[in-house]
């Protein structure tokens, strides 16, 4: 990339401001969250290495002086399973119908696979929005593979009658391109004034986001068939009374839920081990997050096969 200069003051006269929404969309555990996460500069997203682990439209906020750049974050677009899957779904396909720019995440170190051309398919059937193929995770390969890559996302949007507006390899983990990304995303979006305050980073409420951190801390070295049987629920987040000024501590109860009595002992650990990991991990995010100390009170309980249970589903917030 280019070192670029800055811009005299009739220079960015002249240059309208710009501002406006764009998702990434892509297979389960495509980058999204990585990739919003490096755009925005922080931790907005969720990021794991089990697949399908966003569950909330996330919105991270780039702020440029020339434009502001509001990222949703969508769950994996899959074949479901459930109809916590359904629903997923449904979140995906509602907010690229309102986005300025679609931005399609396509590994670089996997080759196109049905789960591509399924999404890509469904893409090609909005004709209005402009779409941008990311090749993520370009650190994993060498350029050779890379090169064949685009040559055969190049070649799926002729066959399926996508233009790409721009593919653009990158890679989040090596801050590669990352810049270059928003500098070609920013142009597709309408002329407009900004549309949230300098310094906000993500719409998101603080539980919510409070409830992804710990939900990301407990999947961390959890057998592959528990990922989707976490859910998270802050029940309340209050100052502690008859602290000092200069001495706040924020108390937080949250209950992790799963489906199964078995799936307890996973979550607890030996001697309630694994927990007490999930708490202090956790709680150094969160405390990073609100910039205040936090005492974490986590539980674990059963909600039986909440995945498939409309009435469960709404109570953990789907």
């Amino acid at each position: 990339m280019t070192a670029r200069t800055s811009p005299s003051s009739t220079e960015q006269q002249e240059t309208p401001h710009r501002s406006g929404f764009a998702c990434f969309v892509g297979r389960p555990n495509a980058g999204k969250s990585t990739l919003t996460n490096a755009l925005v500069g922080t931790k907005v997203a969720i990021t794991s290495n089990r697949p399908q682990t966003t569950r909330h439209t996330v919105r991270g906020i780039v702020h440029r002086p020339d434009a502001q750049l509001v990222l949703v974050d969508t769950p994996g677009l899959h074949k479901p399973r459930t109809l916590l899957g359904e629903r997923l779904n449904d979140v995906v396909r509602t907010t690229w119908a309102e986005v300025d720019v679609i931005g399609f995440c396509l590994p670089a170190d996997q080759k196109l696979g049905p789960g591509d051309r399924y999404i890509a398919t469904e893409l090609a059937g909005i004709k209005k929005t402009p779409k941008v193929a990311i090749v993520t995770k370009t650190d994993l390969v060498e350029s050779e593979q890379l090169a064949q890559q685009l040559i055969a996302i190049d070649r799926l949007g002729k066959e399926l009658g996508i233009e790409w507006a721009e593919i653009v390899p990158v890679s989040a983990v090596g801050d590669q391109q990352v810049g270059l990304l928003a500098d070609l995303l920013v142009p597709l979006l309408p002329e407009g004034p900004t549309l949230y305050a300098e310094g906000d980073l993500t719409d998101e409420p603080e539980q919510v986001m409070v409830a992804e951190l710990i939900r990301e801390a407990a999947l961390e070295g959890v057998r592959d068939e528990l990922p989707h049987s976490i859910a998270v629920v802050v029940e309340e987040m209050l100052p502690r009374e008859g602290r000092p000024a200069d001495r706040p501590l924020l108390d937080v109860h949250a209950n992790l839920y799963i489906e199964r009595p078995s799936q307890k002992g996973i979550i607890i650990g030996p001697k309630g081990r694994r927990l007490k990991e999930v708490g202090t991990k956790s709680r150094k995010h969160i405390e990073a997050l609100l910039g205040t100390p936090v005492f974490l009170d986590l539980h674990v309980k059963v909600a039986k096969d909440w995945q498939r249970d409309p009435k469960q589903l709404r109570r953990l917030g789907f």
